[in-house]
């Protein structure tokens, strides 16, 4: 069982930028594909991002690609989303995960576990 751990969260201005981290300990995190998913107030919660276990292959929500990156570093056991150009509908609680099932390109939150307490994003216009 992999346990995670999000932090970096904050409050910027539109158009700022954040960077995430998602630590993991217990059970091999380089064995997973790794996500990114937020609950922005009043919706469900939505994928964001995710990268397999070598990083090779990344996948974005079309809201946020060309602003977003994920990326890892498994010798650190750990996750990170670097958020640019930041919007005010970024606004929500950012959630890291593991990929328990599914292909490795899903963006399903039920193929996902081990979930983090999340970190809260507030972008102010």
């Amino acid at each position: 069982q992999v346990q995670l751990a999000e932090s970096g969260g904050g409050l910027v201005q539109a158009g700022g930028s954040l960077r995430l981290s998602c630590a993991a300990s217990g059970r091999t995190f380089s064995s997973y594909t790794m996500g990114w998913f937020r609950q922005c107030p009043g919706k469900e919660r939505e994928f964001v991002a995710s990268v397999t276990w070598n990083g090779y292959s990344t996948y974005y929500a079309d809201s946020v690609r060309g602003r977003f990156t994920i990326s890892r570093d498994n010798a650190e056991n750990t996750g990170y989303l670097q958020m640019n150009s930041l919007k005010p509908e970024d606004t929500g609680v950012y959630y890291c995960a593991v990929r328990t099932r599914g292909i490795r390109s899903t963006t399903s939150e039920s193929d996902f576990g081990s979930w983090g307490q999340g970190t809260q994003v507030t972008v102010s216009s």
